[in-house]
């Protein structure tokens, strides 16, 4: 069982209105995700951890768009309700938001890709991320080969993700593929008080 560390910090992954049930690419079940990741935001607080919180803030007209020939329907355009995070989800005010994918021409899955996020996190000493959010199978997998490529350890918070599952099983062949490449996996109930 994991003790918070002053060399740890959570990573929270794009959980907006967007990807919540009913949002514009809603995750089957997304939203059971926020009370989960309020206890573990509950548990960094208290121990005064840096706490992330990561999003797609796409301009009109993004790549990613299928009306630009990408794969997505239109979601998270940036200054949107659907871009704002789930109402429900208690980040405090010092959180760090990073925004991904901002620009037309590019699209991004992980936290750390076009992002200041490793050489935030560096400046401040972590060197372990917990990582959990939307959705397993696409942003949370890329944001965490990403930590680990970056020398980060890894540990996905099994208890607080939710896969898109294009094709069934895909969220679980994710967490066998973070696994595969160093990450850990725990639940609320394993990090000690």
């Amino acid at each position: 069982m994991p003790r918070l560390a002053a060399t740890d910090a959570l990573i929270v992954v794009d959980v907006q209105n967007d990807f919540l049930p009913g949002g514009r690419l809603g995750v089957n079940d997304g939203d059971a995700v926020v009370p989960v990741l309020n206890r573990y935001i509950a548990r960094f607080r208290e121990a005064g951890l840096p706490i992330v919180a990561t999003r797609d803030w796409h301009p009109p007209g993004h790549c990613s768009f299928t009306a630009q020939g990408g794969i997505w329907p239109e979601h998270c355009v940036a200054d949107t309700d659907g871009a704002a995070f789930a109402a429900g989800l208690e980040l405090p005010d010092d959180a760090m938001v990073v925004s991904k994918a901002d620009t037309v021409e590019a699209d991004a899955y992980s936290g750390f890709q076009g992002t200041e996020l490793a050489a935030q996190l560096s400046r401040r000493g972590v060197t372990r991320v917990f990582v959990g959010g939307l959705a397993t199978d696409y942003c949370v997998l890329n944001t965490v080969r990403d930590a680990l490529a970056a020398d980060f350890e890894a540990i996905l918070l099994a208890d607080a993700v939710r896969a898109v599952d294009v094709e069934p099983g895909d969220g679980d062949r994710a967490i066998k593929d973070m696994r595969a490449q160093g990450a850990t996996t725990i639940t609320v109930e394993d990090i000690e008080p």
